[in-house]
């Protein structure tokens, strides 16, 4: 048992009690020397021009919260008789369903019209595939199917729409919608309608508020601009014709105003609050959301109604509208200076200086020609018996009497391999011999 304790005690010493410190090589080589120095610029660089400058690390960060609502104008004159709608003056509280909508709008291009509906039987529409009949047997009274317009009441009857095919009867709001668009879309002078978007942010953190309407646009001024993103002045405006959205979009818009799509609006504040507030400004992007390319499904469309009394009679006018559903998003960020962001992202950087020292050691020690010398020479063991030596005070003087001393040179461990012949330009120098213009030097 005890010469296991003495060899357990043994090998925990070697290593427990072993002290590291410090050497430097310098290696005297242009090519690894520029390696080296290329790495560092590319580091410093990185830090400077992306971090500091370009994502602005000297800054703390906070993001806005913000409110936007839109006002639309425009009038637009309709006469299509085909469609039951005869001449009508369409103003905003007519195409501007709802009139409220949380940062959003939609704006009504297109329309089918069901006027006069009363809850009364009628044929099913014929486009309705499951309320084709031949007999009454096909009809099952009080079968409601989810795509027809009401309650069978157990009767197959001629089709008004198309004589020659029978349906099943429903009770509902009688007639059916005929399910057919016009030629063109009616509201034709929709891409002239206009919107006013009004939109406030706050940045919390630094108690900073901006609105889109700016400090120097009066009544004047906003009675009369548009935006326009290529004007100095104008690229401010809040006010937006709806066909000029359609445009910087960039999308294929042919098709929009006849069968409604989708269209992001989105403003951003990208704030440098080191400066002057009034030069907080947004900006305002535009896409187009929906697949115009698809041949299903396309556009945007959805039914309302409106309900009254005839007569005692209840009745209601059922329009399937077809138009533009705009979403407003809004993103903003302020930044300021700050002490400790700053500090952490330039020590963060600085401590990146270290990886150049990491790839040129694995090229001098791996890739090089003289890999085994470099590497020899990076670790110096001292054993039991040397430092035994050496904490002699006779041994370490008549040492320094008897060692030749040089200019230029260090008098202690000074090794050579005994493979490699080393003079006065020799690759490599510890501690002591004059460098190079270019050279590399590591810490091990």
């Amino acid at each position: 048992m005890g010469v296991k304790l003495q060899a357990f005690w043994r090998a925990c010493s070697t290593n427990l009690f072993d002290y590291e410190t410090q050497k430097v090589v310098q290696i005297n080589s242009f090519k690894i020397g520029c390696t080296y120095r290329l790495i560092q610029l590319g580091i410093v660089l990185y830090v400077a021009l992306w971090v500091m400058y370009y994502e602005k690390g000297y800054q703390a960060f906070d993001e806005a919260t913000s409110g936007v609502t839109a006002k639309l104008k425009g009038i637009a004159f309709s006469n299509f008789s085909g469609q039951n709608i005869g001449a009508v003056v369409w103003d905003a509280a007519d195409y501007v369903v709802p009139p409220q909508q949380r940062s959003a709008f939609f704006v009504m291009t297109n329309l089918i019209s069901t006027p006069g509906q009363t809850l009364s039987t009628c044929d099913e529409s014929p486009d309705v595939f499951e309320s084709i009949c031949t007999t009454n047997n096909d009809c099952i009274s009080g079968r409601i199917i989810m795509s027809g317009s009401g309650v069978q009441t157990g009767r197959c009857i001629a089709s008004k729409r198309k004589p020659h095919q029978n349906v099943c009867e429903i009770y509902g709001w009688c007639p059916t919608e005929n399910d057919v668009l016009p030629d063109k879309f009616i509201l034709q002078n929709a891409p002239n309608f206009t919107v006013l978007l009004k939109n406030s942010i706050e940045f919390p953190r630094y108690r900073v508020k901006r609105r889109n309407i700016l400090s120097w646009m009066d009544k004047r001024f906003l009675s009369t601009c548009r935006y326009n993103p290529h004007d100095e002045r104008m690229k401010y405006c809040p006010i937006f014709r709806l066909g000029d959205i359609m445009e910087y979009t960039g999308a294929e818009n042919k098709n929009i105003w006849y069968k409604g799509g989708m269209v992001s609006i989105h403003i951003e504040w990208n704030c440098n609050l080191d400066y002057d507030e009034n030069q907080c400004l947004p900006k305002y992007i535009f896409r187009r959301l929906d697949d115009f390319e698809s041949a299903v499904g396309k556009g945007w469309n959805f039914r309302f109604s409106h309900h009254y009394l005839e007569n005692g009679i209840r009745k209601r006018n059922l329009i399937k509208a077809y138009g533009i559903q705009f979403f407003i998003t809004v993103y903003g960020k302020g930044g300021k200076f700050h002490l400790l962001t700053f500090s952490m992202n330039l020590g963060s950087g600085l401590a990146l200086l270290g990886i150049a020292t990491v790839l040129c050691d694995t090229i001098v020690l791996n890739i090089t020609r003289k890999r085994d010398l470099y590497r020899n020479a990076r670790v110096d063991l001292v054993a039991q018996r040397q430092r035994s030596k050496m904490k002699s005070k006779k041994f370490r003087v008549a040492n320094q009497q008897n060692s030749p001393r040089r200019e230029n040179s260090f008098p202690i461990l000074r090794r050579v391999d005994s493979k490699s012949r080393v003079n006065s330009s020799t690759d490599i120098i510890c501690m002591g011999s004059e460098s190079a213009s270019l050279s590399y030097s590591t810490t091990v």
